[in-house]
């Protein structure tokens, strides 16, 4: 919950625009919008808004469902009506009495041309949460250091990348890192979903988009029954997906797997290993702790993209984090069930090596948390903000 903000009057309003384009981006802005009317209650914070920003205090001006489309392979398909919006947002920005500071929050292929036009129309531009372009489509870095005045990013390495590139650029911590926490006990979780608590658990992550479950689900299924001797399984199904939609690959399938549904961290949190899809998930189960055996597949198509572009020896935030490959990598073809069963059996099997992991885990949790990082990162959007 946020917290009560405190009165700091200030003689004149700051007019902030924050564009976020998807829900993650709504939930990193809100706490940023609570930490900007702490600052400064009589600034008019708004803009392309989620529940969650609007919760905070921030002023509607484009709902962000008129964006929901935007996905990475749904681009084409909805550039009639983000054109729409783009547009408006675009008439706010060169208005004689728009916005002091435009923020943009992640959501790249949107924002990146939306700062260059508030750059040419004087605004000055923060972004928040950074594009992964440090992981392909690195020649992107100059055209943002171009038109972004500052970056605020949640991850350590990143402030190196871009101040590289000459912007100034600020690492503030991760604002959701904070949060990740269980609020139950292990037993309390395994009595509660039914799951035997003599046996070791491992939990699901197949995502939280429909076709990243259709596709990661079933190879979890396959590790399940593989391993259905040795471990109990539950699948934690994201607020953003259907119950139904797991409940029948679940049935499809031959492994016995309980369906959790809103209670990921508690569950995670009562696991002996994941099986996680490659996303924000691995950073959420790294700041809880628990070996995680990462996994991800694409269209050929897409592959073969990625792979002529991304220049990373890892794929997992964690590993990349850390710099080192900490949890494995099953990525493509190499995304098997029998392959993930092997991977989750060496973790269910070697209780030192289950233990290393977690500890070396352990260390996102002081990488990526830093106390206040909301209040930190307004402080440097109002220090360009007039």
């Amino acid at each position: 919950m946020l917290a009560k903000r405190e009165l700091v009057v200030d003689s004149k309003q700051r007019r902030i625009l924050i564009v976020a384009g998807e829900p993650s981006g709504d939930a990193q802005a809100a706490r940023l919008v609570d930490g900007l009317l702490r600052a400064d209650p009589n600034a008019d914070i708004y803009g392309v808004c989620g529940p969650q920003m609007r919760a905070a205090g921030a002023r509607m001006f484009i709902d962000i469902a008129e964006l929901s489309i935007m996905g990475f392979s749904e681009v084409l398909g909805g550039l009639g009506r983000a054109l729409g919006v783009y547009r408006r947002v675009l008439r706010e920005i060169r208005s004689t009495d728009g916005p002091d500071t435009v923020v943009l929050v992640d959501f790249p292929d949107f924002n990146i041309p939306l700062a260059g036009a508030a750059k040419k129309a004087g605004r000055r531009v923060v972004y928040y949460v950074s594009p992964q372009v440090w992981a392909w489509r690195r020649g992107r870095i100059a055209k943002i250091a171009a038109r972004v005045d500052r970056m605020l990013v949640l991850f350590p390495f990143e402030e190196d990348v871009y101040r590289e590139h000459g912007l100034d650029a600020h690492f503030v911590g991760h604002p959701l890192a904070g949060d990740v926490h269980a609020s139950v006990g292990r037993d309390d979780v395994r009595r509660r979903y039914d799951i035997d608590r003599e046996r070791p658990l491992v939990v699901l992550l197949p995502g939280s988009r429909e076709k990243e479950v259709r596709a990661m689900l079933p190879v979890m299924l396959e590790a399940a029954a593989a391993l259905a001797e040795k471990a109990s399984f539950a699948v934690a199904c994201a607020a953003s997906i259907e119950e139904s939609l797991v409940r029948a690959l679940v049935d499809a399938s031959t492994a016995d797997v309980a369906i959790v549904s809103d209670d990921t961290y508690n569950l995670v949190a009562a696991g002996d290993a994941v099986a996680v899809a490659a996303g924000t998930a691995t950073v959420e189960c790294a700041l809880l702790g628990v070996p995680m055996v990462v996994v991800y597949r694409m269209s050929a198509v897409s592959f073969a993209l990625a792979r002529s572009l991304v220049h990373l020896p890892h794929i997992a935030m964690p590993n990349i984090v850390l710099g080192d490959r900490v949890v494995p990598e099953l990525l493509q073809n190499d995304a098997t069930g029998d392959r993930l069963a092997a991977e989750l059996d060496a973790f269910l099997s070697d209780g030192s090596l289950r233990e290393k992991t977690a500890r070396r885990l352990g260390r996102i949790h002081d990488l990526l948390v830093r106390p206040d990082a909301a209040r930190r990162a307004a402080e440097l959007v109002l220090e360009l903000t007039a």
